[in-house]
């Protein structure tokens, strides 16, 4: 009988144990693509913070990074199979995938299950990133960004003191010409720091951001090439940076570029959002005595824009399907959740790994007004008192999905043309002849 029960025993013990096996191998599947492992960071903490949907879900992650071109391509074969459930887009490609030649791929907020509107509303999200993430050819919301990246002026405390004698940022940004849509201000203030021996930017790129997505219209419009023209205007803007010695004529993410951003840099400031402070800035600042930490403040520019930030998109074939709640859920509380709970929150407060992470803007206003964007590098500072209006000026609709190609040949001619390589006739037709020969595009 002992003999009889022990069997029976060991067989219920060998069921079960397959029994959770089965459990375990039958769990969904989620796939999750990213060119950084920014999302899939988030999504551990979204699954530790959710633990009946760690239960039920399991997230398969490709990462491909943007260089040479490699994830957009395997992204779009991807996405062609059905193989993919959520997915990131970056700026610069982001609006192929929201608006473009794969937006069909991109399920619509709302048919996941999310009152858009309404929760729109509630978080008080940039309209920017709305408009960057709205489908024109059925007005559907299928894109949103959790990063605000509204561009100020972020400069040197020291310099400008030595300079005007204040470090104020209100006195700063009267300076630079804040809100004027001009630079004539900006090259008046350059003028008074190169007598004093300082520039006013390290090279041309330090404006371009500015210039690009302040601009009324984009590179394409009915699918032939246009120079819009504020963009135009960036020839002459970078020539005379050039001819009066007013930049250290560095490009941007390189070697020189950065060394400006140490104490002994010799630069006023940079244009830029919130990461270019936390990721760029920062780590560039130097150590020991030539550290400029602390030294730094921010303003709001003379021109607003926008620089940056990443999309989150599902794929259309999880409506409808068992994914669609994870799917729905994550996509809620990176973008949309406005409570202490979301990710913004602990986004802003630098508080998503921890107590004392970086602290970075958010899409969500009803997030930045109760959240403390006081940092030790902008000597205590509350960035989100310059970044919280900028991210309102920001412009969503000059892009184009072309315009990371666009621009590098566009940054190109302008450069030749300051440099006195080229006339100014000259580098329009260099840079027409590449986009047509590049993208195959009417270009005038």
């Amino acid at each position: 009988m002992k003999k009889i029960l022990a069997l029976v025993l060991a067989a219920v013990m060998v069921f079960g144990m397959m029994s959770v096996t089965a459990m375990a191998d039958s769990k969904i599947t989620v796939n999750l693509w990213s060119f950084t492992d920014e999302i899939p960071g988030m999504m551990t903490k979204f699954l530790e913070a959710h633990p009946e949907l760690a239960e039920k879900f399991e997230v398969n992650t490709t990462i491909i990074a943007t260089t040479d071109g490699a994830y957009q391509p395997a992204l779009d074969a991807a996405l062609a199979n059905g193989e993919v459930d959520l997915y990131a887009a970056e700026a610069a490609f982001v609006l192929k995938y929201a608006q473009g030649d794969a937006s069909e791929y991109a399920a619509p907020y709302a048919d996941l299950g999310i009152d858009v509107d309404a929760a729109l509303a509630e978080a008080n999200i940039a309209q920017y990133t709305v408009d960057i993430g709205t489908r024109p050819s059925d007005n559907a919301l299928v894109a949103l960004g959790y990063q605000a990246t509204g561009g100020v002026f972020i400069y040197r405390r020291s310099i400008a003191q030595d300079v005007w004698g204040t470090d104020d940022p209100a006195v700063v940004a009267e300076k630079i010409g804040a809100g004027s849509g001009s630079w004539d201000a900006f090259f008046a203030a350059a003028e008074e720091l190169k007598a004093k021996g300082y520039a006013i930017v390290s090279g041309d790129g330090d404006i371009w951001h500015a210039v690009e997505n302040s601009s009324a219209t984009g590179w394409i419009v009915d699918d032939a090439l246009n120079i819009d023209p504020s963009r135009e205007a960036f020839l002459d803007l970078s020539k005379k940076l050039v001819d009066n010695g007013y930049h250290h004529d560095t490009t941007d993410w390189q070697e020189g570029w950065f060394a400006d951003m140490k104490k002994d840099g010799g630069v006023l400031g940079f244009y830029g959002p919130a990461w270019l402070i936390n990721y760029t800035l920062a780590p560039n600042a130097g150590e020991g005595d030539n550290s400029s930490a602390g030294d730094w403040a921010c303003c709001a520019p003379n021109i607003g824009f926008f620089w940056g930030g990443t999309w989150l998109l599902a794929g259309k074939n999880v409506v409808g399907t068992e994914k669609a709640e994870f799917v729905r859920d994550f996509i809620n509380w990176v973008t949309l959740d406005a409570t202490e709970d979301g990710l913004q929150y602990k986004w802003a407060n630098g508080t998503l790994n921890g107590e004392g992470g970086t602290k970075d803007c958010v899409a969500s206003g009803t997030v930045m007004a109760k959240s403390n964007g006081e940092l030790e590098f902008l000597g205590g500072q509350n960035m989100f008192d310059a970044f919280v209006p900028a991210n309102a000026y920001a412009n969503g609709k000059n892009l184009t999905q072309y315009d990371e190609t666009i621009n590098t040949a566009w940054r190109d001619a302008v450069r030749q043309y300051a440099h006195g390589q080229v006339s100014r006739d000259e580098a329009i037709e260099n840079f027409k002849t590449t986009v047509s020969d590049t993208l195959g595009l009417d270009v005038g």
